[in-house]
């Protein structure tokens, strides 16, 4: 009788999480599929209008200027405004973008609403991790913060979907329209979800009671709930204390400094380790290689799949392996799969079969290794390295500048593979996983099973395990 009791109320708060954790970071699935869809719909753009290589690199980068502003606007506003309202607002400029991409009758207009498209994935990519982390257990952070991740990747999947099922059509047009679907979800879903505890105890005057009551839903008891709340409300009170070293403008020189630089080195890597040329030009290099236009697009599909399928392990592995071990057999995952990418591009293979093979067997392996590691992991270590009062801005910057390297990707990729071809690119990807790989284990602490406060408390005592600045010092975040 007791059991049936106590298992009607879990049944019940793991509902109300469930939905927290969906609306929160369903804004995954507008990053993925506005960030996807591109792909299949460049090769039917120039059906209305011609495009060259450096206007094909506008319309994909003009999402990725936007984000950057997004971004930037996101670590300003996170704080005064709240988490839970700039994912709204974020869901809101989503849907206009969208729908004046999809009605864009030039590439001057379609550029200008990709980049409103992209401040809204800009606020998405900074707010929902910090949502996230904020509200999750530390027992399974790992797991549930990369949520956002494996719907970024369900978003990029069902981007590939619906390009192969207007590619017959060469119709682009509903391609980009459709993204207006999840957006108006995440919209309403959003303003039904509570805000994060540690921002309404250290930005809103008497949040602290508002704070117990969501901290009360999300752990299931009053004790647990107690126990949170007095080591954030301990936690606030020592940074307060602290306050002048705290500020952004101390992150170069303060004692944030070492970690500051290490999460700006950690979305360099990710960006140019080669993943923003497999998103946004799989279709262009697999046509290259011989596919037709429609059986690039399906082949795409099949990435797709793989990209979100091995997003799960990775999930499962983040807090149980750690996220330094991810990233390390990640890295070399990658390297491999790009030695093979340029063998085979620079072996002088005629079109056939056995180079399209090869080609995907690369892109496959590549795929996965990104997926299971360097895709989750960023979004999940980035809020868990800075302290509460400066995370909004911390992550903000370093997320600025992620979207700042994935830019510069998408923006020179289509004229550096027109100039060099698709070898010596993948040969600098080489470099990159391999420099990727020495950072990690040099440079990266693990944040395995801490609290978000263990942690602050760590990194500002400068512990053993965070790199000494001296050590840091030396690589520049390019």
């Amino acid at each position: 009788m007791s059991t049936q009791t106590a298992s009607a109320p879990t049944r019940r708060q793991g509902s109300r999480n469930l939905a927290i954790w969906f609306f929160g970071a369903l804004g995954g699935i507008l990053w993925g599929y506005d960030t996807g869809v591109i792909s299949g719909a460049l090769l039917y753009i120039p059906d209305a209008f011609p495009l060259t290589p450096l206007v094909q690199g506008l319309i994909v980068s003009g999402l990725l200027v936007g984000a950057m502003l997004g971004a930037s606007l996101a670590g300003r506003l996170a704080d005064p405004l709240g988490r839970r309202p700039l994912i709204l607002i974020g869901g809101i400029v989503f849907i206009v973008g969208t729908l004046g991409s999809a009605l864009a009758g030039g590439p001057a207009v379609l550029v200008a609403f990709r980049f409103v498209m992209g401040i809204g994935v800009g606020l998405v990519s900074v707010v929902v991790p910090m949502y996230l982390t904020e509200l999750a257990p530390k027992e399974i952070r790992g797991r549930l913060t990369s949520l956002m991740q494996l719907l970024v990747t369900v978003g990029i999947f069902l981007a590939y979907l619906t390009d192969y099922a207007f590619s017959t059509a060469h119709d682009w047009r509903m391609m980009i329209g459709l993204g207006v679907l999840p957006a108006l979800l995440l919209t309403v879903g959003i303003y039904t979800q509570p805000e994060s505890p540690r921002w309404l105890v250290g930005n809103k005057a008497g949040g602290e009671a508002d704070a117990r009551k969501v901290l009360i839903k999300l752990r299931g008891s009053e004790e647990a709930a107690e126990a949170e709340l007095a080591e954030i409300r301990q936690c606030i009170a020592k940074e307060s204390q602290k306050a002048e070293r705290l500020s952004l403008r101390q992150l170069a020189t303060g004692n944030l400094r070492p970690i500051f630089i290490v999460g700006l080195l950690l979305v360099f890597f990710q960006n140019f380790c080669g993943i923003n040329t497999i998103i946004y030009y799989a279709p262009t290099l697999l046509v290259n290689v011989g596919f037709g236009a429609a059986g690039a697009i399906l082949a795409n599909v099949g990435i797709g799949v793989v990209n979100m399928l091995m997003t799960l392990p990775g999930m499962y592995l983040i807090d149980r392996a750690g996220r330094r071990p991810l990233l390390l057999y990640g890295a070399l995952g990658m390297c491999a799969a790009m030695i093979l990418l340029a063998a085979v591009n620079l072996s002088g293979l005629a079109k056939g079969p056995l180079l399209l093979v090869l080609t995907l067997v690369g892109i496959t392996i590549y795929i996965a290794s990104f997926s299971i590691s360097w895709g989750p992991v960023q979004w999940v270590a980035l809020p868990e390295l800075f302290p509460l009062r400066v995370r909004a801005s911390a992550v903000g910057t370093c997320v600025t500048f992620n979207w700042l390297f994935n830019m510069v990707v998408a923006l020179i990729f289509p004229a550096l593979l027109d100039l060099f071809g698709a070898g010596y690119n993948f040969l600098f990807f080489v470099v990159m996983t391999l420099l990727a790989f020495l950072f990690v284990k040099n440079l990266l602490p693990e944040t395995k099973g801490r609290s978000l406060e263990e942690i602050e408390r760590d990194l500002l005592d400068r512990v053993p395990r965070v790199p000494p600045a001296a050590a840091i010092a030396g690589p520049a975040p390019a």
